[in-house]
């Protein structure tokens, strides 16, 4: 696997463990700003040019999350007489979960991914598939999907295009036949 660094240090993973870190983070604009300082560190002025908004709208967004400890500082420059700041993210994962304050709304990864999927290129697929398997082979599945999600991930820079990989196990609540046919079923009910 490529390392993907962004250039600076920074943690592999960050707990969000409170509602202002969820409200700084699940709002598009700030979700874009964290997506590219993942890639290298930026300027305000930068972040600005590649998400063709205004730079005070950015500096706000950037303020909010620095605020909630999700992005920071990790060099500045000296650019004429101005001291340029360079902000990149405080972590590479940022883990959430079972987090149920008031005023604070997660983005289902998979609601956001149909929604690029319907207006994506023509490079792409999409499959649901079920299959009724038990827990322990659900866990391997699990591991294998999380494995091939941190290979996409660490795929080095390039091209002209961002792809999106979506992936999701989980269980259902779709009706079941046993695994194994009862040995007391009669042949003649069996054949209906």
């Amino acid at each position: 696997m490529t390392d993907r660094s962004p250039g600076y240090d920074l943690d592999d993973e960050l707990r969000l463990d409170d509602a202002a870190q969820y409200r700084a983070l699940f709002e598009p604009t700030r979700m874009e700003i964290v997506r590219l300082l993942g890639q290298q560190a930026a300027t305000v002025s930068q972040l600005a040019n590649a998400l063709e908004r205004p730079k005070g709208t950015i500096g706000h967004h950037v303020d909010t999350l620095a605020d909630a400890g999700l992005v920071r500082v990790v060099r500045t420059e000296r650019v004429r007489a101005i001291e340029a700041k360079y902000w990149g993210r405080t972590a590479r994962t940022f883990v959430y979960g079972g987090f149920d304050g008031p005023g604070v709304t997660i983005p289902s990864p998979v609601a956001t991914a149909a929604e690029e999927y319907a207006t994506a290129g023509t490079v792409g697929m999409a499959s649901l598939r079920h299959a009724q398997i038990p827990e322990e082979r659900a866990r391997e599945w699990t591991e294998r999907l999380a494995s091939l999600a941190a290979e996409f991930a660490s795929e080095p820079l390039a091209g002209t295009a961002t792809f999106g990989l979506v992936l999701a196990l989980y269980e259902t609540d779709r009706p079941t036949f046993p695994a194994e046919v009862p040995a007391d079923v009669d042949a003649g009910e069996e054949a209906r």
